[in-house]
């Protein structure tokens, strides 16, 4: 397992979220949750343009243990997903805090991300 990422904010459903240079939130899984999947054959992005709840399913990832509805971790709308996945699942697997993002919304309300978690405290989560 990796060490966390003190730039992200977390989500107790196990997606990362930061804010990128124009403002969109970027949106992924975590380490502790690819590994949990194992090995992604199919990743169902979410449309661009689609309007989003905070907590609402917005995605699906299938591995070979299982499937796994994504969830936002902010409200907002999609404005850009990672197309590269869709040839490359395992891209999440490999690069889950890089080239494995998955989603980038137009946040409707920032103070949602103070609702989220820090590294330190979605590392106490996980080691429960």
């Amino acid at each position: 397992m990796s060490v966390l990422p003190s730039h992200l904010k977390y989500a107790d459903s196990h997606e990362w979220v930061y804010l990128d240079e124009e403002g969109h939130a970027v949106v992924g899984i975590t380490d502790f949750a690819q590994e949990s999947l194992g090995d992604l054959m199919d990743v169902h992005l979410p449309e661009i343009g689609a309007d989003i709840a905070q907590g609402e399913e917005i995605m699906s990832l299938e591995s070979v243990k299982a499937a796994s509805d994504i969830f936002s971790p902010l409200s907002g709308e999609v404005v850009a997903v990672n197309t590269e996945l869709e040839d490359e699942p395992e891209r999440v697997n490999d690069e889950p805090y890089d080239g494995g993002w998955l989603f980038k919304l137009a946040p409707h309300d920032l103070s949602e991300m103070d609702g989220l978690l820090s590294d330190s405290d979605y590392q106490g989560l996980i080691d429960q």
